[in-house]
């Protein structure tokens, strides 16, 4: 029986699809789902990519994109927007005009401009229009190593340490970057939090064997499904709560294909039937 009393967050999503279900749109309806946050999706690209790379892409016209966002912008109400793939300069000018429009609905960006097996997604100009257009108007950046070294060349200043490359990624006007290390050699991920002039927080989580498919999209869409469900967020708390997420999900994880894990995201309904602690596991420390 419908209850018109009940009030159910809203997270707008734009993302490309990928047909594997490991990455993109479907990974981010599902991490958003778990945070107990509706999902509703613009599709930016039509990608064709298994479990190993992405072999090609095509960008949704910029036409349907902003008509998808607002369709939705005018009938929900969004509490906090997530941007995936992206994949050309139009999209990005698009996407910049809804969030001049709506300046008060937080934005988490995952820039992402390289596939997990190595495919690229977004050229230079790409970057430099996520640069220009989106960072001013972004809450929360999660760039992987090799984006935050991208971006920071951009940034145009010295950046050899994960300190510089965060201070010179705010400097082009994120709110929050979240630098995560799952990319980078070691026994541990590390991932660094950098906000205005605080010290830079570290979050380590043992190294997982394996590669995983999705993992950043996962993140990303977890952060802003928490952000979403607090009216007055907290963004340093969800920002952990989304990497303690998605670090289970990624414990629980299933090589379904032939290359890369995919995270298994719905692994709460797995634990909540055994009736165990969805949230416990050996491997968060």
């Amino acid at each position: 029986m419908s209850n018109p009393e009940v009030t159910v967050p809203v997270v707008l999503v734009f993302s490309g699809h990928d047909p594997s279900g490991g990455a993109g749109v479907q990974a981010d309806i599902e991490a958003i789902i778990s945070q107990g946050v509706h999902p509703a999706t613009v599709i930016t690209a039509l990608t064709v990519q298994d479990t190993s790379n992405v072999k090609r892409f095509v960008p949704t016209d910029p036409t349907l994109v902003i008509e998808q966002a607002r369709a939705v912008l005018e009938d929900m109400p969004v509490a906090c927007i997530k941007i995936g793939m992206i994949g050309s300069v139009a999209l990005v000018e698009v996407i910049h005009s809804i969030l001049k429009d709506y300046p008060d609905i937080p934005v988490v960006l995952d820039p992402v401009l390289v596939a997990g097996g190595g495919g690229v997604l977004g050229n230079e100009s790409v970057a430099k229009a996520i640069v220009m257009l989106l960072l001013p108007l972004t809450t929360i950046l999660t760039p992987n190593a090799f984006e935050s070294r991208a971006l920071a060349t951009l940034a145009g200043q010295k950046a050899e340490t994960v300190e510089e490359r965060g201070q010179a990624i705010l400097s082009l006007g994120a709110e929050y970057v979240l630098l995560k290390g799952g990319d980078e050699p070691g026994v541990e991920v590390e991932n660094w939090l950098f906000h205005g002039n605080m010290p830079p927080r570290r979050f380590a989580y043992e190294r997982l064997p394996g590669q995983f498919h999705g993992s950043g999209c996962t993140l990303a869409s977890a952060i802003a499904g928490l952000i979403a469900q607090a009216s007055n967020a907290d963004y340093v708390n969800a920002i952990h709560e989304a990497q303690e997420y998605t670090n289970q999900a990624l414990y629980h994880a299933a090589q379904i294909g032939r290359g890369q894990w995919i995270p298994h995201r719905l692994f709460w309904a797995d634990s909540e039937e055994e009736g165990g602690d969805p949230m416990q596991s050996p491997r968060i420390h």
